[in-house]
C-alpha cells in the first residue's frame, strides 16, 4: 500500500517515536503524581519534551506549552474560552470543523462569526476582506495557517498584525502546517493549536495548545493535577492550569522524539521534498481533460504540499476506491472541512486529496500519475 494520507496523520512513524511509545508503555509511571524514581523519570520526559516544544515554537517559556488530547481539544478549549454573549469572531472560509463546529455551537449563547473568503494568489484581498468583517463585537480571529483540503497558506503573519491593530487575539490553527512551515510565537500570535501526530511525526492522540505570555484561556476540563491537592479550586499556574487528570506519557515521549526528527531533518528541506512531488503529480495530471484541479500549481509561497482533484463524471469517494484497490491510501469525500468545500465549489462531490511526507518517494507518485492514466481513461 502506498500511504498518501499524511494529512490525516503521518504514516510511518520515524522508528526512534515507536521505540519511544514502546519504551514509556514498558516502564509507565504517572508523571507528577508520585515521588518515586518511575515517576520522577515520567515527568523529567514531559519536562524535556515541552522545553524541546517551546523552543521549536518559540515560546517564552515551557510552561506555555499544553499538552492536550489533539489540536481539536487545544481549539475548542480556546474558542469555548475567548467569547461571550454577544461576541463576534472572524474566520476563514476554509476552516476546519474543529473550528467551525465549536463557533456553531457557541451561537446558542449569542455568539456571531462572519466567514472571510479566502483569494488564493491575492494575499491582499483576502487581508482587506477579514479586516471588512471585523466589527465592534469582534474579539479574535481564528485560521488555519493552510487548509487541509486545497493546501492554500494564508497570510498568517499578516492577519495577526490585523488582529492586534484592533486590539483582537489571534489563534491559529496549525494543524496542517506544524512541521511544514516555520512557526514562532516572537511573531505575535495568542495561540498556537497543533497536531502533533501529523507534521510532527508523533503518535494519534496528542496535541498542543502554545500561548504566548499575554494570554491565559480559561479551561475546558478541571481536575486532578497533582499540584496543590488542597484546594478544591483549579490552580491558575502553567501548565498545570490546563493539564487535568493523567497525561497521554507514551505520546509525549513520542512528541519528544517526532520534533527531534523534523528538527534533524529540516522543516524546509521536508518541505520542499514533498512540494516537488506535489508539483510533479500536478504537472503530470493538469493536461488531463478527464482531471479537474482546483487550485493552481502548488508553489512554496503559497501552498503546503497538498492537492484535491477529482475525475470528471465520478464522486470523489468512487475514485478513492478504485485508487484503494490498486493500492493506494489516499483520502475523499470532505475531509472534515464542508466549508472549505462549500468555497471551492466541491461542496457536492467532495475531492480526492493526495497528501505525501517526508517518507513518500518519486516512484510512489510516479506509479499514482500512472494509475490515474489509467483509471481517468
Amino acid at each position: 500500500m502506498i500511504y498518501l494520507d499524511n494529512s490525516a496523520t503521518t504514516n510511518p512513524k520515524p522508528q526512534a517515536v515507536i521505540n519511544a511509545c514502546n519504551l514509556a508503555n514498558k516502564t509507565s509511571a504517572n508523571p507528577g503524581r508520585s515521588g518515586h524514581d518511575l515517576s520522577l523519570r515520567a515527568a523529567r520526559r514531559v519536562y524535556d519534551t515541552r522545553c524541546l516544544a517551546a523552543d521549536f515554537f518559540g515560546a517564552a517559556n515551557e510552561q506555555q506549552v499544553i499538552f492536550t488530547p489533539n489540536c481539536t481539544f487545544s481549539l475548542n478549549t480556546a474558542i469555548k474560552s475567548i467569547f461571550s454573549s454577544g461576541s463576534h469572531a472572524v474566520v476563514s472560509s476554509l476552516e476546519h470543523n474543529a473550528v467551525m463546529r465549536p463557533l456553531e455551537k457557541l451561537k446558542k449563547n449569542g455568539v456571531s462569526y462572519t466567514r472571510a473568503q479566502v483569494c488564493p494568489g491575492d494575499n491582499d484581498k483576502t487581508v482587506d476582506n477579514f479586516r471588512k468583517s471585523i466589527g465592534p463585537e469582534t474579539k479574535a480571529i481564528i485560521c488555519t495557517h493552510a487548509s487541509n483540503v486545497f493546501g492554500i497558506r494564508l497570510p498568517v503573519e499578516r492577519l495577526c498584525a490585523l488582529a492586534h491593530s484592533y486590539g483582537l487575539i489571534f489563534v491559529l490553527d496549525a494543524a496542517q502546517s506544524a512541521g511544514i512551515l516555520n512557526i514562532n510565537m516572537s511573531d505575535g500570535y495568542d495561540i498556537v493549536c497543533a497536531a502533533p501526530h501529523k507534521g510532527l511525526y508523533s503518535p494519534m492522540g496528542t496535541g498542543l495548545m502554545i500561548l504566548s505570555s499575554e494570554i491565559s484561556p480559561d479551561t475546558l476540563v478541571e481536575g486532578g493535577t497533582g499540584s496543590n491537592s488542597l484546594s478544591p479550586v483549579q490552580p491558575e499556574d502553567l501548565p498545570d492550569k490546563f493539564e487535568s487528570g493523567t497525561l497521554n506519557y507514551p505520546g509525549i515521549s513520542g512528541i519528544f522524539e517526532g520534533i527531534g526528527f523534523v528538527k534533524k531533518k529540516g522543516i524546509d528541506r521536508i518541505r520542499r521534498h514533498e512540494l516537488s512531488l506535489i508539483r510533479r503529480l500536478y504537472r503530470s495530471i493538469e493536461g488531463n481533460p478527464k482531471i479537474i484541479l482546483y487550485t493552481s500549481e502548488p508553489d512554496d509561497e503559497s501552498f503546503v504540499p497538498v492537492i484535491s482533484f477529482n475525475i470528471r463524471d465520478r464522486h470523489s469517494e468512487e475514485t478513492a476506491g478504485i485508487l484503494q484497490k490498486n493500492g493506494f491510501a489516499v483520502r475523499a469525500g470532505l475531509h472534515c472541512a464542508p466549508a472549505a468545500h462549500e468555497a471551492m465549489g466541491t461542496l457536492d462531490t467532495g475531492t480526492v486529496r493526495i497528501s505525501p511526507s517526508v517518507f513518500t518517494t518519486q516512484g510512489d507518485i510516479d506509479r499514482l500519475i500512472y494509475k490515474l492514466r489509467e483509471v481517468s481513461r
